[in-house]
């Protein structure tokens, strides 16, 4: 039996059917599942001006990924001007590098240079946005109207083989997904320059501020790749769990006929 075309199947046949806040609820609650989160999902939605509902109590966050784990538990927004108390994330949001701000930036790459965390010039290479954002709102996926403009969630290592599996097959709109470093925050503007999903394995700055344990790395997916990433993953996890079954069994077989063969890993 053929099965039931999924909610991501039906947006791709008529491109006007309109992902409504139920369904990214749904598929907040599904990749949760699928992926074996912690968090929810995080949506960050790029604003021109503030809106209704999210709390603009946030305040000014140590860096910018910090506005990232601050979403995770409730709708916040915050002003360009919130952005700056890290130099080298609202240089990558797109902010003007003037000023005392154009000052602290320069100051700090130049002591990551001399340190060896950055070589000479690569911080001009660090993907960025062409223009900042006046207002950004965070929220748990599916807990604001707003579509999102990019989505975040924090995986291990089970999970991120299912987004790479996903981001694998050739499906039209899911290329693989690059491997992209420092800073973790430059995963943004690349999602919203085109990029339908990459994978960060962060930084020392983003581990520090967003407290990530060093066995996950960050997934973004850009909004609108976000149901077609959610179908993939979960088609996969299906099919993951057939094959996990399979070997399972064939293990067990094998090893009651050589005995000798169970040894654990790591035993002396």
């Amino acid at each position: 039996m053929t099965p039931p075309p999924s909610r991501a199947d039906m947006a791709r046949a008529k491109p006007d059917v309109v992902v409504s806040i139920e369904d990214r609820k749904v598929v907040a609650e599904l990749l949760r599942e699928d992926l074996g989160l912690r968090e929810l999902p995080v949506q960050l939605t790029y604003l021109d001006a503030p809106v209704e509902g999210p709390a603009k109590d946030a305040g000014a966050l140590p860096s910018v990924c910090s506005f990232f784990v601050a979403g995770m538990t409730r709708p916040v927004q915050a002003p360009q001007s919130d952005h700056q108390e890290c130099e080298v994330g609202a240089f990558v949001m797109g902010i003007e590098p003037k000023g005392p701000l154009g000052d602290r930036l320069t100051g700090t790459v130049g002591w990551m240079e001399k340190v060896g965390y950055l070589a000479p010039g690569e911080a001009m290479r660090i993907p960025r946005n062409e223009k900042a954002p006046n207002w950004v709102a965070y929220a748990p996926l599916g807990s604001i109207p707003q579509e999102p403009s990019v989505v975040l969630l924090t995986t291990g290592p089970r999970g991120l083989m299912l987004v790479v599996e996903a981001t694998s097959q050739g499906r039209p709109g899911l290329p693989p997904a690059p491997l992209l470093a420092r800073p973790m925050c430059s995963l943004v503007p690349v999602l919203l320059q085109g990029t339908p999903v990459a994978v960060s394995v962060g930084c020392a700055g983003s581990r520090i501020n967003t407290e990530m344990p060093d066995s996950e790395v960050l997934v973004g997916v850009r909004g609108d790749a976000l149901m077609e990433l959610a179908d993939a993953v979960h088609r996969l996890k299906r099919a993951n769990e057939q094959v996990w079954k399979e070997d399972v069994d064939r293990r067990a077989k094998s090893l009651a006929a050589h005995p000798s063969h169970a040894k654990k890993r790591g035993a002396s």
